[in-house]
C-alpha cells in the first residue's frame, strides 16, 4: 500500500542549514517541482501564507479559503493543503521548521509560538487591516525577512529568527484583538497535552477514560478542561480529531475502505461506515471520490 500523494519534507537546497525559506507565491506557481502543488499534499513544516496583491483560493485540510490583499493563512506541520493557480496573486510564503524556532527561543516560548498554527484553537485565516498601519507594518517585516534571507552573513540567521518571532507575535496580537485566540484560557496547557495524546492515539482508543488515565485525572476533569477551552465535550473533540485523521487516510493512501476501518480501530467495517457517515453525512467511498 502506498500514499496517493506527496509528503513534502523541508528541503531548502539553496540554504539547507537555515531551516527557513521565504518564497514569492507567484514564483512558486511557476516552478517545476517533484510534486503537483495544485493537488493535495502533506507538508512537514510550517507556512505563513501572506497575500500582498490579488485574490484566489487555497485549500487547507479539505476546506477552501478565499484570500485577497492582506490575507494571512496559517498551515501547520502534517496538514494537507493545495494551491489554486491565481494569475494575479502576489505574496510570500514564510516556510520554517519547529527546529528553527527552538534554536532561537526557549522551548516553552517556541511551543507557545507553534500554538498560532493550531487550527483546533483558532481559525487558520486572518485579515490584516489595509487602511491603517497593520498591513504596511506586516509587509515591511516580511520584506526585511526577504533581505536578510538573501544577505546571509554571520548575523542574518539570528536576525531572521528574531523578525519571524515578531511576525508570529503580531499575528497573536491580531487574533487576540479579534477574539480568535485562546491564550489566556484556563487549562490551556492541559488541553494541549490532551490534544497531543488524542492525535497520537485516536485510532487506539476513542474513549475519554483512556485519555483520563494517561493524564492521571478523572473523566470529569478531562471534560472540564476541554469544555473550558473549546466549549465542547471531550468525546466530541476526540471524534472530531478521529474523523479528520480518517479523512487524511482516505485521501492520502490507496488503502481499501476495509483496511482503513481496521487501521482506525473498527473490527467491523459496517460500524466504521456508520461512524464516518454520522459525522460527515457521506460514506467513506463518496468522500474519497469527491476529493
Amino acid at each position: 500500500m502506498k500514499e496517493k500523494f506527496k509528503q513534502v519534507n523541508y528541503d531548502n537546497q539553496d540554504n539547507p542549514k537555515s531551516y527557513f525559506e521565504i518564497v514569492k507565491i507567484e514564483e512558486l506557481l511557476k516552478r517545476k517541482l517533484d510534486h503537483n502543488i495544485g493537488k493535495n499534499h502533506i507538508v512537514k513544516f510550517y507556512i505563513i501564507f501572506f497575500v500582498y496583491e490579488g485574490q484566489g483560493y487555497h485549500t487547507i485540510d479539505f476546506t477552501d479559503y478565499n484570500y485577497t490583499k492582506g490575507t494571512v493563512l496559517l498551515v501547520r506541520k502534517d496538514q494537507i493543503h493545495k494551491f489554486f493557480r491565481s494569475p494575479n496573486v502576489k505574496g510570500y510564503l514564510l516556510i520554517f521548521t519547529e527546529e528553527f524556532m527552538l534554536s532561537h527561543l526557549n522551548r516553552l516560548e517556541a511551543l507557545k509560538s507553534m500554538q498560532l498554527f493550531n487550527d483546533l484553537l483558532s481559525f487558520p485565516k486572518l485579515k490584516l487591516q489595509i487602511g491603517d498601519n497593520e498591513f504596511s507594518d506586516f509587509a515591511t517585516l516580511v520584506r526585511q525577512l526577504e533581505r536578510e534571507y538573501k544577505f546571509r552573513d554571520d548575523y542574518s540567521i539570528g536576525i531572521t529568527r528574531s523578525v519571524l518571532h515578531i511576525i508570529i507575535t503580531k499575528l497573536f496580537r491580531i487574533k487576540s484583538e479579534n477574539g480568535q485566540f485562546l491564550e489566556k484560557k484556563k487549562y490551556l496547557s492541559q488541553f494541549l497535552e490532551f490534544q497531543n495524546l488524542v492525535e497520537e492515539n485516536c485510532f487506539k482508543s476513542k474513549k475519554v477514560q483512556f485519555y483520563a488515565q494517561k493524564l492521571s485525572v478523572s473523566t470529569k476533569t478531562v471534560n472540564n478542561i476541554v469544555n473550558s477551552v473549546v466549549n465542547k465535550s471531550a468525546k466530541v473533540f476526540i471524534d472530531e480529531i478521529t474523523i479528520l485523521q480518517i479523512k487524511r487516510l482516505l485521501i492520502s493512501t490507496d488503502h481499501s475502505i476495509k483496511e482503513i476501518a481496521y487501521t482506525v480501530g473498527f473490527d467491523d467495517p459496517t460500524n466504521f461506515f456508520k461512524y464516518f457517515k454520522k459525522f460527515t453525512g457521506s460514506s467513506p467511498e463518496i468522500f474519497r471520490k469527491a476529493h
